[in-house]
């Protein structure tokens, strides 16, 4: 087995969006996962979940790979995106749609407005 840096940059190499999250996209077991997943669930993204609680090396090992202190954390084509209070900020200003098609990550338009109605 590789070392935790080694299994996180394959993973994040290998999947076009990827959520290291406490949990699971259908069993979120922290709230800021649970909102990060419910967001890209809604929007229709299709993405891979990384539970953390489940590895120890990968949840220290994430933190450390993006020299970022919490989980959940997004990444899109390999890139870094951010945490919950990112994500969200990120869903409501539209910047999400924008990185989503910059990337050629399929999303559900009309659910990301629905988001961003709701919270108006």
């Amino acid at each position: 087995m590789s070392d935790p840096k080694t299994q996180i940059e394959e993973t994040v190499k290998a999947h076009d969006v990827v959520l290291y999250m406490k949990g699971t996209k259908t069993m979120p077991q922290c709230g800021f996962s649970s909102r990060v997943a419910g967001v890209l669930n809604y929007m229709g993204v299709e993405y891979t979940d990384v539970n953390v609680l489940s590895d120890d090396g990968i949840r220290q090992g994430i933190k450390d790979y993006s020299d970022w202190p919490t989980i959940p954390q997004l990444y899109v084509k390999g890139e870094f995106v951010g945490g919950c209070d990112i994500i969200t900020e990120m869903t409501l200003s539209g910047e999400l749609d924008t990185l989503f098609e910059q990337n050629g990550v399929t999303y559900d338009k009309d659910a990301a407005e629905k988001i961003r109605e709701a919270n108006a």
